[in-house]
């Protein structure tokens, strides 16, 4: 079964909450356009960015049906959720809601508690959670630092090819640049390698990736296109230096606690997501304020994501 690879920029949406901790559901609509505005291809949802392993059964599914039914007749727009990684069962239920719900695709990684021993039995793993909907394209979903399971891709590519058909590819997030350019080339290039750190993405055009998933281009978009622009245009120091801008914009990830600064990116172009669950750790007012100022010294306002302005409606 053959699939489209995917192309260009496809965020990882944060899921936004309200004050009390519960989902904001009502905030999706705005988001679904401000990624379309700003030249996004897809959305990743119910990842890490996602707090997929945060969300309860219920809350997924009404984030996946809210994605769903924006995006269901758009074409150009390609949404898929993380499975989870723990429950094959549960995973395979949230993969036949998502197929209903109109998602274009599915992602799965790696059980993270009992973990697989081998790429074979991972290929085995795989195959079970793909054949609950073989209508829709499977992705694995590599992220060895948070899963703690660092099964060369490039060994599960061998044992999974040929032996489940709507195995389409791979979300790549690590740094092993050699598993992933031998994933790139296998088969002549069989399978869909997206690539998962915005922060290397220069080096992984380099190799050959085409499609990239990431959570910073929620907040700066405009900078990863730049970036790719210049390395198609072979201004290769210009695209170093974009490339330099992602990093700085993501050191600031590190000194302020992690993922859930990504959200202070958001508060700070106009998206308010809310706070992340326990037990990730959220910003104090002070360190928000600390980190507006290392913001600025960026040069933010010059890559960020814009916000749309709202659709006037004639009565």
């Amino acid at each position: 079964m053959a699939y489209q690879k995917l192309e260009g920029l496809i965020a990882a949406p944060f899921t936004p909450m309200l004050p009390d901790g519960k989902i904001d559901i009502s905030r999706i609509p705005e988001y679904y356009s401000l990624l379309k505005s700003n030249r996004v291809r897809g959305a990743f949802i119910c990842g890490s960015t996602g707090e997929g392993v945060s969300l309860t059964l219920a809350e997924k599914m009404e984030v996946i049906e809210a994605w769903g039914s924006l995006t269901r007749q758009d074409p150009d727009f390609f949404v898929m959720p993380l499975l989870g990684g723990t429950s094959l069962e549960e995973c395979k239920s949230i993969a036949r809601f998502a197929s209903k719900a109109g998602m274009d695709g599915v992602s799965f990684t790696a059980p993270f508690y009992f973990k697989p021993s081998s790429a074979a039995v991972l290929a085995e793993i795989c195959a079970d959670v793909a054949a609950a909907v073989p209508e829709l394209p499977f992705y694995y979903y590599h992220i060895p630092v948070l899963t703690g399971v660092n099964i060369p891709v490039y060994d599960l590519l061998q044992a999974i090819d040929g032996r489940v058909p709507n195995f389409a590819g791979v979300k790549y997030t690590h740094e092993d640049f050699m598993d992933f350019l031998s994933c790139l080339r296998f088969q002549n290039g069989r399978y869909d390698m997206l690539w998962g750190r915005d922060e290397n993405m220069l080096a992984a055009l380099a190799l050959g990736a085409k499609g990239s998933v990431g959570s910073t281009f929620n907040y700066a978009a405009p900078l990863y296109h730049a970036l790719i622009s210049a390395f198609h245009a072979g201004q290769l120091e210009a695209a170093r230096e974009w490339q330099q801008k992602s990093i700085d914009m993501i050191r600031l990830l590190g000194k302020y606690g992690g993922i859930a600064t990504g959200k202070a990116y958001m508060r700070r172009i106009g998206f308010e997501c809310g706070s992340f669950r326990l037990p990730v750790r959220n910003m104090t007012d002070a360190d928000y304020q600390r980190f507006l100022q290392d913001v600025e010294q960026l040069g933010f306002d010059a890559y960020r994501s814009a916000i749309p302005e709202p659709v006037m409606i004639e009565k």
